[in-house]
């Protein structure tokens, strides 16, 4: 790996010093950031409901979230506790009793809000069945659904207004011994949410669960998720997240995935990277992207791509990647590890790019050693140009 692309992977998670584990998951304490996601099931419908959590599973999803809202649910959650490949939160509102039957049939966390749940004593009956059953619990605040009384602060500074209301329920949890918790306070107003996580974080030692509420479909919602959680990753806030989207979950994983890649804080599957479309392109770029993002779906391995229309930028970003591509009229360009490694008909050049990777593959990933290249861009790519055809 060159030294530009270890650069790019050296940010890390300053996680918070607590942890949970939900369902032998790690949350917290130096853990990984955790992908999650909710399925949009009706939960008693157990069939359609495991096989959505099959589902994400498959995408990269590492714990789910299941709604709770009637007792059918509830009495559905033995049975897809028993089938899921995943730990399974049951998502608890306004009604303690369904917070039981679920710890009862065995999910790995509950998340419940203190302040809807009924009171006190109904919070410290929670609280006790999942002490026993040790079990932890996602608690936290959403902007749609502030406290009334914390409504005049929020009116003046909705971000605290978020954070106290996590803060109180944290005070009661606490006075009931029980720190067996992750936390969020979620808006879908991205500057509020960035500001409520920054404050809680600088007073709690818990886990946060980061996310956007409500952000909207997947162009706009991916967007918003990946300013507001990626702005809080890089100041090392954060343990597990979601991509709240109106679409189907497994692009909420998706999504997720990309925004911790794009980060470097997990690894899972190839990165692309590509020149934007221009007036130097003559090759077709975007079309040329698509069409190798798409093969790229089927690799689990880790590596990069770079896929280059011109001499602009294109040989220096092709030198930092594992791989690339630079198209052109007739003939193009096959990079392996910082060196054009063929000159190809345009074609074949998709399928010889392939060709290499898969060899790689088979052949253990081996990086080599190499310095980034020093060569001027148009410079890089002339040299190029008179390589012969097929070599």
């Amino acid at each position: 790996m060159s030294d530009t692309l270890e650069a790019r992977y050296t940010l890390k998670s300053m996680a918070s010093e607590r942890q949970i584990s939900v369902g032998g998951v790690k949350i917290g304490g130096g853990a990984p950031v955790v992908v999650q996601s909710m399925t949009l099931t009706k939960t008693h419908d157990v069939e359609a409901t495991t096989a959505q959590i099959a589902a994400l599973a498959s995408a990269g999803c590492e714990i789910v979230r299941v709604a709770v809202p009637k007792t059918e649910d509830a009495e559905a959650l033995g049975r897809i506790v028993r089938f899921s490949p995943l730990p399974v939160i049951a998502d608890i509102h306004f009604n303690a009793s369904l917070a039981l039957k679920a710890i009862n049939a065995g999910v790995a966390a509950v998340r419940i809000n203190p302040g809807n749940i009924g009171g006190s004593d109904k919070v410290a009956q929670v609280v006790r069945a999942a002490q026993a059953a040790g079990m932890p619990m996602r608690i936290g605040a959403n902007s749609g659904s502030l406290p009334k009384h914390l409504n005049e602060l929020a009116q003046h500074n909705q971000a605290e207004a978020l954070v106290e209301a996590a803060l109180e329920e944290v005070r009661l949890l606490e006075s009931l011994d029980f720190r067996d918790f992750k936390i969020s306070v979620k808006s879908s107003h991205v500057p509020t949410m960035i500001r409520a996580y920054r404050l809680l974080a600088s007073k709690v030692p818990y886990p946060l669960h980061l996310g956007v509420t409500e952000a909207g479909t997947p162009f706009a919602g991916s967007i918003k998720s990946a300013v507001g959680t990626g702005a809080l990753l890089v100041d090392g806030i954060g343990d597990t997240m979601r991509v709240s989207l109106t679409a189907d979950p497994v692009e909420e994983v998706r999504v997720a995935w990309e925004i911790l890649k794009s980060l470097g804080l997990r690894e899972r599957g190839p990165i692309m990277i590509a020149c934007p479309s221009c007036g130097r392109d003559n090759v077709g770029v975007q079309a040329l992207a698509e069409r190798v993002e798409e093969r790229l779906h089927e690799y689990p391995q880790h590596f990069e791509v770079a896929v280059l229309g011109c001499a602009v930028n294109g040989p220096g970003e092709a030198g930092d990647a594992d791989f690339g591509i630079a198209g052109g009229r007739d003939t193009g360009f096959v990079y392996a590890h910082g060196r054009v490694l063929k000159k190809v008909s345009s074609d074949i050049l998709i399928d010889e790019l392939f060709h290499e990777i898969d060899r790689w593959i088979e052949e253990g990933m081996q990086r080599p050693k190499r310095l980034k290249m020093a060569k001027p861009a148009a410079l890089a790519m002339a040299e190029a140009s008179l390589i012969p055809l097929g070599e």
